[in-house]
């Protein structure tokens, strides 16, 4: 049985993916806003993990508190647009560990062509995040997905900006187990597989190309 995608509904959320979908957003701007956005998203995305009780001393007396529970996350960009979230997530966790996975997809074929993987040696005892603004044909996060698996890891939930529901379904039914977490569904995919409304290439606005 598919887990139910998180679609965020926090007005924060939703003020900034306004901006980040409007063309006249400049590159500086928008890789300000997907920092801002990862930040949030990881925030939800990290509700479950676990914590554990100790004992502290506060400038007015000891007490117990609560702290996460020893477990060890990786974030895992899928390239090149992947890398605008890696920030975000790691300004809340800065200790996890970061692996990334290339892909290119064939601009006639729509296919996800993978060229490079690299991943934390100990990724069998870590909690993977895979990052990746946009979910499009779902084909790039299918694979990645795919590959991490291979390696074992604890578990695996999947993040991004904005996600057609072509994608969505795509992902859900070829990872049930994964959680999908994202700031929008949009309306659909055009003829090109590009996300409407979407808010255009996000690797060309992150980095400023054409």
């Amino acid at each position: 049985m598919s887990k139910r995608p998180f679609i965020a509904d926090h007005p924060l959320v939703q003020h900034k993916v306004t901006l980040l979908r409007r063309k006249e957003t400049s590159s500086k701007q928008f890789r300000e806003l997907i920092k801002e956005i990862t930040e949030l998203m990881v925030y939800e995305a990290t509700r479950d993990l676990p914590i554990c009780d100790v004992e502290i001393e506060t400038p007015m007396t000891v007490t117990t508190s609560k702290v996460i529970a020893g477990r060890k996350l990786a974030f895992v960009p899928i390239l090149r647009a992947g890398l605008g979230m890696v920030d975000g997530a790691l300004e809340l966790i800065p200790s996890a560990r970061v692996g990334h996975i290339g892909m290119y997809r064939d601009e006639e074929t729509l296919i996800p062509h993978p060229y490079y993987c690299k991943l934390p040696g100990d990724i069998e005892e870590r909690d993977v995040v895979v990052l990746d603004p946009m979910l499009a044909t779902g084909g790039s996060a299918v694979d990645a997905i795919d590959q991490i698996k291979k390696r074992n890891p604890r578990s695996i939930k999947f993040m991004c900006i904005i996600a057609a529901p072509e994608g969505l379904k795509l992902l859900t039914e070829k990872h049930p187990d994964v959680q999908v977490y994202c700031a929008s569904l949009d309306s659909h995919l055009n003829e090109n597989g590009y996300i409407v409304p979407g808010l255009g290439d996000a690797g060309d606005r992150i980095f400023g190309t054409k």
